[in-house]
């Protein structure tokens, strides 16, 4: 509806310039086309005409932007979508739509399918979405799932958008944290256990760090990516046990994330940065562009060049490299590789390093974009269960699993609450509130709508009705009650929302749209009787619900949920 209302004032636009009331080379500004808070102001509004009267302000011309919006209102085509058009306020102009045009909303989702909803905003570029990039040092935990279906259905929704998505797991699988996996291991083979006097300090303590060591010890292999690690009896060979054991937990998250429904296509280890000389190849760069210095036996980057609150070190003293350098030379990868677009999601805590990594990119000087990448930081997550908090895992030790939530509940649960939040704000998970088949529970809530549709459509058939699609399209202007009108309206405000959630990169908005489109249809369900004797009537109605049907399937697809036919 909102690329038709644009056609039309456009077309109003060029009449105005054809008789001189605007100038003949005046752009058309870039007004804006959205719904009322209050559905007595209609169904769109536009901001046209007070744009207009600000630029021709600019040329000393003096405009009254009502005076102009009303110029502009008697200029519109005739259009069988609008019923009435009302000038509000300093010159915004209304549209109240006729039925016919929310009746003809309900054919095009008929007619287009899964397709419906998409845009090609994205133009076919590539973005790459990078998510998880978990340390492989443990099971992932719920905080990790909230990454990964943030990621996952910021994925879903940019390919829904026209990109071409290229999702991507960094494995930060170099560093202190793998030594202390490595030893951690070493010591279980040796037979330590936590809590003994020669267990290291720094060691993981989850109960899965005893099944590594017992499979690397009874020489078990692990495939991942396409190579084998086998172990082997020896508990001395820290090298071996150090690259089975990340293998073995890489092999583990990405069971978990499998059983999540979540998926990438490539898997970047941070080690091959250094192992290919990508970092110092990063650091020859940036020192060659002159916004390095040593200082203190360091050398340090000029990030306050780009905004940042202080320089940063990039080489210590001791040569090592501070953590964010490899995620500068990381990210130049993406640019290299063609990602004219990268997402980067990641916890809160990672905050600090956002602005250091985007004064290096932008220290390097090869044409990367300013603000490049866009991230996406999500809040820690609190669990209830029977109104206590929910914290740790006899296998992890210190934490609650994501595999522990999804078998609490369900993988469908677990999405739908993860992702039903904006990231950055804090997320409380009620178990029992995910388990409970009942409308508090908002994805029962809109399974239940998309189940609903399918047993109408069995009903029919054990009543000895056949559904005329025909006969439906050509009867939707008995859909005249408010009830109808009302989950019209609902679903024609599905495209919209997907291309939001698309550009500002929030995919929660999905999951708010569709609880709202299971309250709409829920009330109308109840208001008007489906399965009636007239087939006229009958199959109007019945066209209206498989319509809700497929946008309510194309909506649970964007968040990886599961639209069901019985519940």
């Amino acid at each position: 509806m909102k690329t038709q209302l644009r056609a039309l004032i456009e077309q109003g636009l060029t009449a105005l310039r054809a008789v001189g009331t605007l100038p003949a080379d005046l752009a058309s500004p870039e007004f804006v086309i959205e719904r009322p808070k209050e559905r007595a102001h209609g169904d769109f509004s536009t901001n046209a005409a007070m744009l207009l009267a600000r630029e021709l302000g600019k040329s000393g011309a003096k405009t009254n932007p009502r005076a102009l919006a009303q110029q502009l209102v008697d200029v519109l085509p005739a259009s069988d979508a609008v019923a009435k058009i009302e000038l509000a306020g300093p010159g915004f102009i209304n549209f109240h739509l006729t039925p016919a045009a929310w009746q003809d909303q309900v054919r095009e989702i008929l007619v287009t399918g899964s397709e419906f909803g998409r845009n090609s905003s994205g133009a076919g570029k590539t973005v790459g979405v990078e998510y998880v990039s978990a340390n492989p040092t443990g099971p992932l935990h719920v905080g990790h799932g909230r990454a990964g279906v943030i990621g996952d259905c910021i994925a879903r929704v940019m390919a829904a958008s026209g990109w071409n998505v290229k999702r991507e797991f960094y494995y930060n699988d170099a560093g202190v944290q793998i030594e202390n996996l490595a030893r951690s291991t070493q010591a279980r083979a040796q037979g330590l256990k936590p809590g003994d006097e020669a267990w290291p300090a720094d060691a993981y303590n989850g109960d899965y760090i005893g099944d590594v060591a017992d499979a690397y010890l009874r020489g078990d292999s692990v495939e991942v990516d396409g190579h084998i690690v086998t172990g082997k009896d020896d508990a001395s060979d820290i090298d071996a046990i150090r690259k089975f054991a990340v293998a073995w937990l890489r092999r583990e998250q990405n069971a978990d994330l499998a059983a999540f429904g979540v998926s990438f296509d490539r898997y970047f280890l941070e080690s091959s940065l250094y192992a290919d000389g990508k970092v110092e190849e990063t650091v020859r760069e940036l020192i060659a562009h002159g916004h390095t210095y040593e200082e203190g036996g360091a050398l340090w980057l000029r990030t306050t060049d780009f905004g940042d609150d202080k320089d940063r070190v990039m080489r210590k003293s001791d040569g090592t490299y501070t953590y964010f350098v490899p995620d500068v030379a990381y990210h130049l990868s993406k640019w290299q590789r063609g990602y004219a677009r990268a997402v980067t999601e990641l916890g809160a805590d990672h905050h600090g390093s956002l602005a250091r990594v985007k004064a290096g990119l932008q220290a390097l000087d090869c044409g990367i974009p300013a603000g490049y990448p866009d991230y996406v930081l999500h809040q820690m997550v609190t669990v209830m269960r029977g109104g206590e908090e929910v914290k740790l895992s006899k296998r992890a030790g210190s934490y609650l699993t994501l595999r522990d939530l999804i078998e609490e509940t369900s993988a469908d649960a677990v999405r739908w609450f993860l992702v039903a939040r904006k990231p950055d704000s804090q997320l409380t998970f009620d178990i029992d509130l995910a388990r409970s088949q009942s409308n508090d529970n908002p994805v029962y809530y809109v399974q239940y709508a998309h189940a609903r549709v399918c047993s109408l459509l069995r009903q029919a058939g054990e009543k000895g009705y056949n559904y005329d699609a025909a006969n439906g399209h050509a009867s939707l202007h008995l859909l005249d009650d408010a009830p109808a009108q009302d989950l019209m309206r609902e679903l024609s405000r599905f495209p919209e929302v997907v291309e939001t959630a698309g550009t500002t990169l929030e995919p929660h908005l999905i999951a708010q749209y569709l609880r709202e489109l299971a309250n709409a249809f829920h009330g109308w369900y109840h208001a008007s009787p489906v399965l009636v004797e007239g087939a006229a009537l009958r199959d109007a109605r019945l066209a209206l619900a498989l319509a809700t049907r497929q946008v309510l399937a194309n909506g649970l697809d964007l968040l990886g949920v599961s639209a069901p036919e019985k519940m």
